[in-house]
């Protein structure tokens, strides 16, 4: 627990149920002096009031975490850092107050930066006629499942019904699932030569055409898709409706989103890989065996298992390919990714990259002394001869606090094996980083001509 967040969380979570500071304290049985002392970080929080906390506040313990506020940190810090605001630069003080005192008025703040974004991306010209452009529909449907904590109950739901209909092991359904496609939707399965596709579905023929091209589990994956659009159209519409996609493109992203997380939910049903993970400590290449499913989708699914009174491990979840483009991206254990720029050539997701195949193994440590037990595995897809492959890395980490449920954990010393991490180049603080590709923002350099030195960019730490 983030002794430095939790006054700031508090805040924010008393102030959505419009509660005073004496009307909470007193629920608390403690003074109102004393709450006004613990929301601005001055006295810490006892594990039996962070109890009564979480109770009276009616939220999980997960919840006081600060995770929220720590990544709108983050978030801020990152856009009021961009040299192209040509603003001077903002106290990291000012930037916490902000985010912890005026949550509604950081987002508005992000919103007009991306938005600016995407107006200097266009050449100065906003995407759309009307200017509703706010976010590039990949981040608008991303910033759809952050603010689900990658977890959707109506498709939960859905999917368990749906499951519960095959009444089939993990082993036998990939078949159950096509024989429902059959008797239920007359729809008629083959694997064929696809050009360009992985599934083809024509609804006049009543065919579902999978590609020879991809594996077994990605052929179960895509008929779990299949029947997902059929059967889970309704609660998947209504997420997607709730959301208020700003363009068309928005919303397709989304639905597909929604579709894949049902898929997933039908081929890992959540009780079930639940209680897998637990009792395989999170061996995913042990689990997507046991499911018949790609490391990738097992992954994905330990990522979304935040149910209220049955959560997993709070796992962050990342997709991203050799240029550091990244595809796909979640947090539920509070990792503050850089959402603007690239990341840290020293974390584990790139030196996957050198053994594709191989689980590689990093406890990660951010410069604000925050530990991560991280877990990287580099993929090469298939591809015709001549045509480059398709390479990606999967990646997921916790904070260290878990790491006694994570067989990744096992035969390393977390405190001598932490490696210094930081969130991207140009908002990295460390000045004896030899990797380091760009000089921080906020520093001023001290360059030397008279000593070469064994890092690229020497500056000047200046204290907020």
């Amino acid at each position: 627990m983030s002794r430095t967040l939790i006054g700031r969380t508090v805040r924010r979570l008393r102030a959505e149920r419009n509660l005073s500071q004496q009307a909470l304290a007193t629920r608390l049985g403690i003074s109102a002096s004393y709450l006004n002392l613990i929301e601005h970080d001055q006295r810490a929080v006892t594990a039996s009031l962070l109890i009564k906390l979480a109770e009276t506040l009616r939220v999980e313990l997960a919840e006081l975490s600060g995770t929220e506020e720590r990544q709108l940190e983050v978030s801020l810090r990152e856009a009021l850092a961009d040299p192209l605001l040509g603003v001077e630069a903002v106290p990291e003080g000012e930037i916490g107050a902000i985010a912890g005192t005026g949550p509604n008025a950081a987002r508005a703040i992000l919103a007009m930066y991306r938005s600016w974004r995407v107006a200097r991306e266009d050449a100065g010209e906003i995407a759309l006629p009307s200017g509703r452009r706010i976010l590039l529909p990949n981040e608008e449907a991303r910033d759809l499942f952050h603010e689900h904590g990658n977890y959707f109950p109506s498709l939960e739901a859905a999917a368990e019904a749906i499951t519960a209909a095959l009444a089939a092991s993990p082993a036998e359904t990939n078949h159950a699932i096509a024989e429902r496609l059959r008797r239920a939707h007359g729809l008629t399965v083959s694997v064929q030569p696809l050009e360009g596709a992985h599934r083809r579905f024509d609804p006049q023929a009543r065919t579902l055409t999978l590609s020879e091209s991809i594996p077994r589990e990605s052929r179960g994956f895509q008929m779990a898709f299949q029947l997902a659009l059929l059967e889970a159209r309704d609660p998947v519409e209504a997420a997607v409706a709730g959301a208020s996609p700003t363009t068309p493109e928005a919303a397709a992203l989304m639905r597909v989103g929604l579709l894949n997380y049902v898929a997933g939910a039908l081929l890992m049903p959540y009780e079930a890989i639940h209680g897998v993970a637990r009792d395989l400590r999170h061996d995913v290449e042990a689990i997507a065996s046991r499911f018949g499913v790609s490391f990738e989708q097992a992954c994905h699914r330990l990522s979304s298992l935040q149910r209220p009174g049955a959560r997993g491990v709070p796992f962050f979840f990342l997709r991203v390919d050799p240029a550091g483009n990244v595809s796909k991206r979640f947090s539920a254990a509070g990792f503050p990714f850089a959402r603007f720029g690239g990341s840290c050539p020293r974390w584990v997701v790139h030196t996957a990259l050198a053994t594709p195949g191989r689980v590689q193994v990093q406890v990660a440590e951010l410069p604000d002394g925050a530990a991560f037990l991280c877990f990287a595995r580099a993929s090469i897809a298939p591809a015709h001869w001549g045509e480059p492959p398709p390479v990606h890395i999967v990646a997921m980490g916790c904070n260290l606090a878990h790491a006694a449920e994570v067989v990744y954990g096992d035969g390393i010393d977390l405190q001598t094996a932490r490696v210094g991490i930081g969130l991207s180049c140009r908002l990295c603080d460390r000045p004896d980083c030899r990797s380091r590709a760009f000089p921080p923002l906020e520093h001023r350099l001290a360059l030397d001509p008279l000593t070469t030195s064994s890092t690229p960019y020497r500056f000047e730490v200046r204290k907020h």
